[in-house]
């Protein structure tokens, strides 16, 4: 089938080569010619892991390409893809759709035979409807179909996702429609992998409910490992225990300094604001919302307090940067949070990250950059682990103590044995492993 990807960012990009790779034609679409050019070239603009690969061969086979033209892309096109961006509206705290209203009059300007337009991006409920509002008033109704075809990509695990996803949610409600999608995703059907239908509405609202059900799951950890210092308990057993009954499961259980990206933060304000505006207020979301953001002020105060309870004039080695690892986004990353907090109560921040310092360096003044972690620890008085990245895990640990300048390392995300650490002679800070936890 002839695909358009409208949009050739995170979610366009992925989709589109992971589609061509299915064997379509797709044609990743974008405005940016700098962009675009240097996708010709092969050069991703953004980290995750096995994308340039797929990308260089499936340019090689032809069967994907890039334009800044949607209309000589949509000519012959079976499926048009809206994969622009929703930020959130801050002021708000609302999805931003202009992008998305705006992919759509294009479209509608340029579709000639019957043409599925099918909406990626994350949207609120009811989005689709506009959509379709919008493409007839300009074309007949029997020329398209509207679909909403939610994503559910995991930065650093993107392309594994796509392919071998545990669903496909697609929402239809057009036979037409229904069977240019079924054709679509035929390679995920013939691995077995699940492909729920539902209207275009309840499509919508599993992409705010799954994204929002997790980011509760990572604060609900994250309040645990609170009392768990309180009551000397082992969040990680806790987490454990837990997590063993199906019920519940194990991921998103790691307890950290809260959550970030390009996704829980903006969905979680969305789903709020939506709740609102519909007179029936999800009053769990917006308390999860307000402690998130209290979380990464609170892990400044924690890393305070494991250097004698003052920073000023301490040097602090910060690895990691990216709200998670195996990524480069830098997006409500909580070291956005944590490191201006350090920095106003009078630290010096030396930070290092494998992927994430380019996007860093716009995002951090007054940050001192290192090559690599070792020069970053050199001379410090603390180092303090935001992001886990497996780099730092396996660091000589030997090292590590002789390059720093005071043994004393905080950890963010539990990712040292809280025995060995001490045995080498770190004052080690952990989070919510009970007494212990906190260097006692």
């Amino acid at each position: 089938m002839r695909i358009v990807m409208v949009g050739a960012g995170y979610v366009g990009l992925v989709s589109g080569t992971c589609l061509a790779d299915f064997g379509h034609e797709v044609v990743c679409v974008d405005k940016e010619e700098e962009k675009i050019a240097k996708l010709r070239l092969g050069a991703v603009p953004i980290y995750e892991p096995g994308l340039g690969e797929l990308l260089l061969a499936n340019q090689a086979s032809g069967r994907l390409s890039f334009s800044t033209s949607l209309k000589d892309a949509v000519e012959g096109a079976d499926a048009v893809f809206i994969a622009v961006g929703t930020p959130s509206l801050a002021e708000v705290g609302s999805a931003d759709m202009r992008y998305v209203y705006d992919a759509a009059r294009a479209i509608a300007e340029v579709i000639e035979g019957f043409t599925v337009v099918v909406i990626k991006s994350t949207v609120p409920v009811g989005s689709g409807d506009e959509v379709e509002k919008i493409l007839a008033a300009r074309l007949p109704k029997d020329r398209f179909a509207v679909v909403s075809n939610p994503e559910f990509l995991r930065e650093g695990a993107a392309i594994e996702d796509f392919k071998h996803p545990d669903r496909v949610i697609v929402g239809v409600e057009d036979d037409r429609g229904r069977s240019v999608m079924h054709a679509i995703y035929r390679p995920i059907e013939r691995n077995a992998g699940p492909i729920l239908y539902t209207t275009r509405r309840s499509a919508e609202m599993i992409k705010y409910a799954a994204n929002v059900f997790l980011a509760m799951k990572v604060t609900f950890i994250n309040e645990i490992a609170d009392l768990c210092e309180q009551v000397d308990a082992d969040v990680l057993d806790v987490s454990r225990g837990i997590g063993l009954d199906d019920r519940i499961g194990a991921k998103f259980l790691n307890p950290g300094p809260g959550f970030g990206g390009s996704c829980f933060p903006k969905d979680t304000l969305a789903l709020t604001k939506l709740a609102i505006e519909a007179k029936a207020p999800i009053r769990l979301v917006e308390t999860l919302v307000d402690v998130n953001e209290k979380r990464k002020i609170a892990m400044a105060r924690k890393i305070e307090r494991a250097c004698g309870g003052s920073v000023a004039g301490k040097r602090i080695a910060v690895l990691g940067l990216t709200y998670k690892p195996k990524t480069d986004d830098m997006r409500d990353a909580p070291s956005l949070v944590i490191v201006p907090e350090l920095q106003a109560a009078g630290a010096h921040i030396v930070a290092y990250d494998p992927e994430g310092v380019k996007a860093a360096r716009a995002l951090l003044s007054g940050v001192e950059f290192a090559d690599n972690a070792y020069a970053c620890l050199a001379g410090a008085d603390a180092a303090v682990v935001i992001t886990e990245w497996d780099e730092f895990r396996a660091l000589d640990l030997q090292k590590v103590k002789a390059a720093l300048g005071k043994p004393v390392v905080i950890d963010l995300r539990n990712i040292y044995p809280i025995k060995t650490m001490r045995a080498l002679g770190f004052r080690y800070v952990c989070v919510g492993r009970g007494l212990a936890g906190e260097g006692g």
